[in-house]
């Protein structure tokens, strides 16, 4: 299994709204691919970062569906992020592997 992790830090003027679209609409939007099993939304309480951090997870069972799902899905995902909140969010994203 593996774990997509985006890391958005989202600026204090539009935190408010973020929230709601990424609930409403972005977080759908990535479930709708059907590449995920599971998804959380995190806000990072210690962040030396200006604006407020937070952290998406998604898991997929294989590394495949993730690499499915960055190759065909991803930009335009991310394309409807940066038209929504332009420069008031600044993203990066990393990939993690479970270890037993």
């Amino acid at each position: 299994m593996v774990l997509y992790n985006l890391t958005i830090i989202v600026d204090e003027t539009v935190n408010e709204e973020w929230q709601s679209w990424v609930k409403t609409a972005f977080i759908p939007k990535i479930s709708e691919t059907n590449l995920f099993i599971s998804h959380r939304l995190l806000k990072v309480l210690n962040s030396p970062n200006e604006g407020i951090t937070y952290c998406l997870q998604f898991v997929a069972d294989n590394p495949g569906k993730y690499e499915t799902f960055a190759s065909d899905h991803a930009p335009a995902i991310m394309d409807l992020h940066t038209q929504k909140f332009g420069n008031k969010c600044l993203s990066f994203s990393s990939l993690m592997e479970y270890m037993e």
